[in-house]
């Protein structure tokens, strides 16, 4: 099937490994031209050589600090400055720290506030203009299942992105006239950095081995397992791409089955 991507120029954030990481390696794979960023610029360096040597890409990586405005911009302009325009974004961030609520001070909820929602709101601000002079785009916003179904112990992750579905579902009927679609890709369990943080945090508080605990998130999956962060990278690229050109607005769950809600 031809997702009509080659060609297309796509912005990755936090793309030096996870999901960040296999979504520029499939949109590579599609034949797009993808702008990478991440703050560690070792691991970006190597993320962006593996990318080249796997599909012989076309890839620009640009060190970057998500929540600091001059990083956003000077990604977006690097990007300009390479192949003249944006196509498709890709926004991700690393999840706040885990903790309830009574553990979390003013500076968490900023320093979230920051990481996940403003970097969004900054990114789509930057990309927006070159997209509508490129008469359209599409634009996915990585979150979390804890917007359908809000995750013990991480109170920030539940609020913040919350509200980084709502500027999603606003913007995608601000930005149809432009013909810009904006989705969010909600993953579960998937094994990355993040959820092996979130698991031994748990065990730890249980009493439990790591092992025990992601048995016991395993089971509570229909799927049985948990999930790779290239079946998250396939629901973006497929979002991203000429298929899904009526497909705007909607919030997607990639977790196996695991949340009970209906919509």
């Amino acid at each position: 099937m031809d997702l009509g991507l080659r060609g297309k120029v796509a912005i990755v954030v936090a793309s030096s490994k996870g999901m960040g990481k296999a979504t520029a390696m499939a949109l590579c794979a599609e034949g797009a031209r993808v702008t990478m960023c991440a703050r560690g610029a070792d691991d970006l360096a190597k993320a962006a050589q593996e990318v080249r040597e796997t599909h012989r890409g076309d890839v620009l990586a640009v060190p970057a600090d998500v929540t600091r405005y001059d990083d956003v911009a000077r990604v977006v302009q690097q990007t300009i400055e390479r192949w003249g325009t944006v196509n498709i974004l890709v926004n991700n961030a690393g999840g706040p720290p885990p903790g309830a609520f009574a553990d979390i001070d003013d500076r968490a909820w900023q320093s979230a506030f920051e990481l996940n929602l403003l970097s969004t709101i900054r990114f789509i601000r930057e990309v927006v203009p070159h997209m509508r002079k490129s008469g359209g785009g599409a634009i996915i916003n990585i979150q979390s299942v804890s917007i359908k179904e809000p995750i013990d112990n991480l109170i920030l992750s539940n609020s913040i992105r919350s509200g980084v579905n709502g500027l999603a579902k606003s913007l995608s009927r601000e930005l149809a006239k432009d013909r810009i679609r904006v989705n969010t890709v909600l993953p579960g369990a998937i094994d990355t950095d993040r959820l092996r943080q979130v698991v031994a945090g748990q065990a730890q508080r249980q009493g439990k081995s790591a092992e025990a605990v992601r048995c016991a998130w395993e089971a509570e999956i229909p799927l049985a397992r948990l999930g790779e962060p290239q079946e998250v990278a396939d629901m973006i690229v497929f979002l991203a791409s000429e298929r899904a050109r009526y497909i705007t607005g909607v919030t997607v769950q990639v977790d196996g089955g695991r949340v009970h809600s209906m919509m």
